[in-house]
């Protein structure tokens, strides 16, 4: 007699049927069961099921929730229950959850589950990013040796995020996660000028064949194309290759198409579209009646994403030299802000504790100026929650315009960045309420969806 047969009992009896199951899972704090036929299920009974907390439906699947723990025990029981083969006799869990989203949903559930993984290594770094700049605008001198010890700490994970990104993609899509390292170290490889002195104008781009080659260092789209190379081009190549040459050619093939083609093709394509970008913030800024101040408090997170926010770092250094200002940092801050506010108030949406300390952790290096760990961890895993910091963005952009709200210097954000307002407590003054105003709007708009987004996330 196993602990929780009654509720197993009942959990058959609710969905149809142990015929009826397609395929189930758990994750930390439900079970989710895909069935075969969803007419079958007994709605009057679900949410009543012994140990329980609560029944819902979302894509595809039925979710039972038993909470941190007790789900791990519940599923082994149903393990034993059925068997093992049991929960995989029409395909994997995925396939059946992939077959009940819609193409944004599948984008959305794809990013999530590349990028995901790596929070825990970006939040700590993120961490120890935001305290050196802290530190450091604080006046605190250091050493060489302390600020190359800072650097090791703080750098290293968001130097080689290809790298990390690459091997997670690939693995992803199913193809061989040592080569999606051996690519993504390839393009932060220190024989290519790196990225970010290139766009700072400290380094010059090689130039081969008349194209201009750099690094990919904070990249994220690249990598997670490269990702999806690596592993098709593996599949495909083993399908012809004669395997007494698989070993060799395959890999060397899968290596050279795809760096080639992230270098030569894409590389190209990324500074036209990084041209485009540039020009079209400046466009933005000049806008009448403060319409580009609200575009771009709205949308600058979404450039985060696509890792082309690197390359604004030359639009604040035009603007500081022309007038002094930087109109940038507020309307940075106000993005982050609003996708802040979003995830705090997404987080206490979540019922299970350990759920809810997760996203707060994911969320909490935004206050420093890093919002990778908000974005791939919470907020892009619901349109809802990231659509909400957006509009929470675009309120905040539209008070800097009313408030003719600009900073004196750049390179920090959010709670470091009060250090560029302290010369003026009316503009120190401002950017508080500016931020506040736009947590607070993203908060509130993630409260109102609340149902729909326990559902989603």
């Amino acid at each position: 007699m196993g602990k929780y047969d009654k509720s197993i009992e009942q959990l058959l009896d609710v969905i149809g049927g142990k015929e009826n199951i397609k395929n189930y899972e758990h994750c930390a704090t439900r079970l989710r069961v895909v069935l075969k036929d969803d007419s079958k299920l007994d709605k009057e009974k679900a949410d009543n099921i012994e140990e329980s907390k609560g029944y819902f439906f979302s894509t595809g699947q039925h979710q039972f929730i038993f909470g941190t723990g007790k789900v791990n025990e519940v599923t082994k029981e149903l393990d034993e229950y059925l068997g093992k083969s049991s929960s995989d006799d029409d395909g994997s869990m995925k396939d059946d959850i992939y077959a009940n989203l819609n193409p944004v949903q599948k984008v959305v559930r794809i990013l999530a589950d590349i990028l995901v993984p790596l929070i825990p290594a970006l939040v700590t770094t993120g961490l120890l990013m935001g305290l050196r700049g802290l530190l450091v605008e604080l006046g605190l001198e250091m050493t060489e040796d302390v600020a190359g010890l800072f650097a090791m700490l703080t750098d290293t994970a968001f130097a080689f995020l290809p790298v990390l990104i690459a091997y997670s993609a690939t693995r992803k899509f199913g193809g061989n996660p040592l080569l999606g390292i051996v690519v993504g170290l390839m393009m932060v490889a220190p024989q290519l000028p790196n990225a970010y002195d290139v766009r700072g104008g400290s380094a010059s781009p090689m130039n081969i064949f008349g194209i201009d080659i750099y690094g990919y260092q904070g990249s994220i789209f690249p990598a997670i194309l490269a990702g999806w190379m690596i592993s098709k081009l593996d599949k495909w190549l083993r399908t012809w290759v004669p395997k007494v040459m698989d070993l060799i050619v395959t890999p060397f093939l899968t290596i050279t198409i795809t760096i080639g083609v992230i270098l030569f093709l894409l590389g190209p394509i990324i500074q036209v579209i990084e041209s485009f970008v540039i020009d079209g913030i400046v466009t933005l800024i000049n806008a009448p009646l403060g319409i580009g101040y609200i575009v771009f408090g709205a949308l600058q997170q979404l450039i985060v994403i696509t890792g082309l926010h690197h390359s604004i770092g030359l639009i604040e250094i035009t603007l500081l030299s022309d007038t002094g200002l930087n109109v940038i940092q507020p309307l940075t801050t106000v993005s982050m802000a609003g996708q802040f506010g979003a995830a705090i108030g997404a987080a206490f949406l979540m019922k299970d504790q350990v759920k809810r300390t997760n996203m707060i952790s994911s969320a909490v290096p935004t206050l420093f100026g890093i919002t990778e760990p908000l974005l791939f961890g919470v907020n892009m895993r619901s349109l809802r929650i990231f659509g909400s910091g957006i509009v929470a963005g675009a309120v905040g952009g539209f008070l800097i315009y009313l408030f003719d709200l600009a900073a004196t210097g750049m390179g920090i954000t959010f709670i470091p960045g009060l250090l560029l307002y302290t010369s003026s407590l009316t503009a120190l003054t401002q950017y508080i309420i500016v931020s506040l105003a736009a947590f607070l709007v993203g908060f509130i708009l993630v409260r109102l969806q609340g149902k729909a987004i326990r559902e989603e996330v």
